[in-house]
């Protein structure tokens, strides 16, 4: 029995050894904790500014539009100087890589997914002459597509104008834009893709630059930006410049129906064909008037030379001649006698008949 008891106690002691220890680790972990509490309380007083103020902002920031700018493979320089010129302009505006034109252009909206974006603007370049502009609102559509003409780059034109580089913009519209339905919802995918959104983080809280839009001939859209340069409202134009003019409008986001089809429009490689064969008719007939001009003027040159017909008076037996000789008589009386007979052997002979 005293061996049993020597075993329980040491199992005694172990025990309570253990409990102890569990003792004093507990102690320490809530010793840590405090510490750990007090000094991330001292952390958290300067900070709990910065946080308030952008739970502030982010109440505020209740336009969440964001913009896919974005472009086509074999674009020309022009057309990605373009490009960055409106993402320098947007500051809610996001950029990503270019797209293969092999790809269907619905690919565009997983993209702009991917980049939590609301708007699209793709610039479509083919043959590296005609650049096509894509507006679209990813969500529900619509999504319009714009011929551009007169690309004038910022870097190109070296304006006197100069704006800050996330101010926002005044956006100012022709009175053209309210009389046509179709005009209106350019205006509206307009308003909502160039307009910066109030209280982005990224913008910043100045109004110095307008973005003009004006309606030319054949409902083409004229785009102008302009710096206000004082209060008394002066403007100088920034840059860039470009024209657009519409081709189709669909109803979904760059598929669905054709809501309208734009009967001005005429297709640039129908305009290069109809000059090439312009030209050419206009070569050709240029071509025939110099050949007539210079063989009418061969003509008259032969013509206004005086040539002696040396044949007609040396040979002429028609001319009388006074010391005309026996032997010169002779052989124009044998020349007579010849042509008469010539002409009896030329008359009709008789047939028999009685008619």
């Amino acid at each position: 029995m005293g061996k049993f008891s020597k075993i329980k106690k040491v199992q005694q002691e172990e025990q309570e050894t253990a409990q102890e220890k569990m003792e004093w680790e507990a102690a320490g972990a809530k010793d840590s904790s405090d510490d750990s509490s007090d000094e991330s309380d001292d952390d958290t007083h300067p900070t709990t500014e910065q946080p308030e103020e952008t739970r502030r902002r982010a109440e505020l920031w209740t336009n969440r539009e964001r913009v896919l700018v974005l472009c086509s493979r074999g674009a020309d320089v022009r057309t990605r100087f373009l490009m960055k010129d409106i993402k320098d302009l947007l500051p809610h505006a996001k950029g990503d890589s270019k797209l293969d034109q092999q790809k269907s252009l619905k690919a565009l909206n997983e993209i702009a997914e991917m980049k939590n974006c609301t708007k699209v603007m793709y610039f479509e370049s083919r043959k590296r002459k005609d650049t096509y502009l894509w507006m679209s609102n990813v969500e529900k559509g619509p999504s319009i597509k714009f011929l551009v003409h007169n690309v004038h780059t910022m870097k190109e034109l070296k304006m006197s104008g100069n704006c800050l580089k996330a101010s926002r913009p005044i956006l100012s519209f022709d009175d053209a834009f309210d009389k046509k339905p179709q005009l209106k919802l350019i205006k509206a995918v307009l308003m909502q893709t160039l307009g910066t959104p109030h209280h982005h983080p990224r913008s910043q809280p100045f109004v110095d630059h307008v973005f003009n839009f004006s309606v030319g001939e054949g409902d083409k859209i004229w785009f102008r930006n302009f710096q206000i340069v004082d209060e008394s409202l002066q403007l100088q134009e920034v840059g860039p410049r470009f024209v657009l003019e519409m081709v189709r409008l669909f109803a979904g986001s760059f598929e669905g129906a054709v809501l309208y089809d734009n009967p001005n429009y005429i297709s640039p490689n129908v305009m290069r064909r109809e000059h090439r064969k312009g030209q050419n008719a206009y070569i050709e007939k240029q071509l025939a008037v110099k050949a007539s001009n210079v063989k009418q003027a061969k003509v008259s040159e032969i013509l206004a030379e005086k040539t002696v017909d040396l044949v007609g008076k040396e040979f002429d037996t028609q001319i009388p001649i006074a010391d005309e000789s026996e032997a010169a008589a002779q052989i124009s009386a044998q020349i007579e006698k010849r042509r008469v007979r010539k002409k009896k052997t030329r008359e009709t002979k008789y047939t028999g008949s009685n008619e």
